[in-house]
């Protein structure tokens, strides 16, 4: 355990580090800062979204070393990569299988942790003879906080 953590995402970030070393990669202070910004993160945060927390206790970090970081993850397949045509990619730590609910106004990303999903990949591997190895689930719509909101004059303007 690394002296000075102490929240309950220890064991996450331990998990992210050791799969580094057995990698044979090296565990710097600029992955680690960037691991803590995305560890336990339900936000999925963008490349220079981390990169501006990261600065603050790494202000010498350029945003090329979090983008090699998170490239170096996403190989790994410890994070995966959301591209949206509209909106900056964005990276999600949870790669496990789940829906993404996606804000057509605000981008606000909501993970939505769904056991059917993993049914549905059975279903859809044994009625094609296709082997999946990931897939990526979203829906979209309107947040609650969007919802609740008047949409402004301009936004109603076809």
């Amino acid at each position: 355990m690394i002296k000075g953590l102490e929240n309950p995402m220890d064991s996450e970030l331990e998990r992210f580090m050791d799969i580094l070393r057995e990698g044979g990669y090296k565990v710097t202070p600029q992955r680690i800062a960037v691991l803590k910004v995305l560890v336990g993160n339900r936000t999925h945060p963008s490349a220079d979204q981390i990169y501006q927390e990261v600065r603050k206790e790494h202000p010498m970090i350029s945003l090329a070393t979090v983008y090699k970081t998170l490239e170096l993850l996403k190989e790994m397949g410890q994070v995966m990569e959301l591209g949206f045509s509209n909106r900056s990619t964005r990276y999600d730590p949870q790669v496990d299988p789940h829906l993404n609910l996606v804000c057509l106004r605000c981008g606000f990303i909501e993970d939505v942790h769904e056991t059917s999903l993993n049914s549905l990949t059975n279903v859809v591997e044994d009625a094609s003879n296709f082997e999946v190895h990931s897939g990526r689930f979203e829906l979209y719509g309107l947040c609650s906080t969007c919802r609740s909101e008047p949409v402004a004059v301009a936004a109603r303007v076809p």
